[in-house]
This record gives C-alpha cells, sequence and structure tokens, in this order.
C-alpha cells in the first residue's frame, strides 16, 4: 500500500505537545512501517487554522494541503494518514471540501487516533456530507456561470465578440476571440441587402432564387431559402456595425460591418 501523511498545527496547537508537528510525523512514520506501507511523502501546515476556506474558490485555503493535492492528482494513493481528522478539518464545511477531493482522486483517511474511520464508510452523517457535496458541486456550476455572463456582457458592452456562433459573413478566428469576415459569404449578405433595397416588393423566397442562381450558398454549403434570407434582414443593425449581447447593446462593435 502507498501511502502519505498529512500533518498540522494551529497557533493554538502549537502549545499542545501531544499535536506538535515532530510528534505528528513520529506518529505517521511508525504507524506506516507498522502497517507495512510504502509512505512516499508527508505535507505540512504550520499556523494554519483546520477552518480555513478560500470563499471564493471554494476550497481549502492551506498551501501543504494544496501540494498534497497536487501530489494526488499525479500519484497513485491508498491512504492519507493523520494523527486524527481534526488535522485534515475543523468545520463541517472544510470536512465536505476535503471529502469530496479525496472521493476525486479515490484516496482513504486513515486515521491514528480514529482507527475505524473512513470517507466511505456508511454512516447517518453521510446523507449529509453527500447532500452537502451535491449542492456545492450546483453552487460551483452557477458561479462560474454567472462569472462567464459577467464577462462577456463586460466585453459586448465595449462592442467585443462575446461569444456563441458567428453570424453568417463571419468568422471566429482562431485564437483571437475576434469576429473576422468570410469575404465570400459576406458578399452574399450585400447581395441580400442590394437586392431588397432595388426590389423591396420581392417575397424572401425570390431574394433566396436570386442568390441561388448567382450561386451563392449558406454556411453549410446549401442552397438559400427564404429562412436563411430573413435571418439575415433581422440582423441588419449588427452588419452595419452594431454589437448586441443579451440586453447589452453597443452602437460601435468592434467587428467590421459588412453594409
Amino acid at each position: 500500500m502507498d501511502a502519505i501523511g498529512y500533518i498540522r498545527v494551529s497557533t493554538q496547537g502549537q502549545a499542545k505537545e501531544g499535536y506538535s508537528l515532530s510528534y505528528q510525523l513520529d506518529e505517521i512514520q511508525a504507524y506506516c512501517k507498522k502497517q507495512g506501507w510504502n509512505l512516499l511523502h508527508v505535507f505540512q501546515d504550520e499556523g494554519i487554522s483546520g477552518a480555513k476556506v478560500d470563499e471564493d474558490a471554494l476550497e481549502v485555503d492551506r498551501e501543504g494541503f494544496q501540494d498534497m493535492l497536487a501530489f494526488l492528482s499525479t500519484h497513485s494513493v491508498n491512504y492519507v494518514v493523520v494523527l486524527n481528522t481534526s488535522r485534515l478539518w475543523r468545520s463541517d464545511i472544510v470536512k465536505v471540501l476535503i471529502h469530496r477531493e479525496f472521493k476525486k482522486y479515490g484516496v482513504d483517511i486513515r486515521s491514528i487516533e480514529q482507527p475505524t474511520y473512513s470517507i466511505h464508510k456508511k454512516d447517518p452523517s453521510d446523507f449529509l456530507i453527500n447532500g452537502l457535496m451535491e449542492l456545492l458541486d450546483q453552487y460551483q456550476r452557477l458561479e462560474i456561470a454567472m462569472k462567464l455572463a459577467r464577462g462577456r456582457r463586460k466585453k459586448a458592452q465595449g462592442g467585443g465578440y462575446a461569444g456563441g456562433k458567428a453570424a453568417y459573413g463571419y468568422h471566429v478566428q482562431k485564437g483571437t476571440k475576434q469576429l473576422s469576415l468570410s469575404p465570400e459569404n459576406a458578399r452574399a449578405v450585400q447581395r441580400v441587402f442590394t437586392i431588397r433595397k432595388q426590389y423591396p416588393s420581392w417575397s424572401l423566397s425570390q431574394i433566396a432564387s436570386q442568390l441561388n442562381l448567382e450561386g451563392f450558398q449558406t454556411a453549410q454549403g446549401k442552397e438559400f431559402t427564404k429562412v436563411q434570407v430573413k435571418r439575415i434582414l433581422d440582423r441588419e443593425p449588427f452588419y452595419k456595425g452594431q454589437y448586441s449581447y443579451a440586453d447589452v447593446t453597443c452602437l460601435h462593435g468592434q467587428h467590421p460591418a459588412i453594409i
């Protein structure tokens, strides 16, 4: 079995001889030797509270603990060995976060002072922990979505491309996140508005037929229908250089105008 150790003392904990870093280290080394386990590394945090959490990132805000997670992401480990679980957490929210991370990497906890403890052991608190983990995951997804939306709105306010499928006549240049002209399709857009101006009584189907007669194609390489023609005409402000995203409208977008 491969194991790693984790030791921690808070500012108050340093005064307790039984919880000193050296004591915890000695106990973990002796425990692994007795079990016949291969102790790969021991991570430590000194003077850090077991309840400290980065509330924005929703993660355990300890350097040694984060180093341990990075190690687990690249190594196959069976157990994280601690003197007791209070070295890992001092609050329910931190417990939930740690359970989630350890389950992600398929590692269990071995507590020297709590020999029967396991994050996989079924007990009444599992119902609460699993529910909290699910709520936490949903919360993080919503937070990510909100941050992305805020970023896109801010970009749209400056007339920049905020994402989504590029309008006909444009493409997103790889690595730039900006709209660039697709020359042939842009000419088709110009032709739609020219025909509409020259023949205002023409139906959408007649305009589509004229485009097909002149050899223009849709973005999928197919013939135009009245649906594609209407979509182009409805985007007249955009093709004139105006950019809109959700409820944000910028009169002078960063994309090049076609008409």
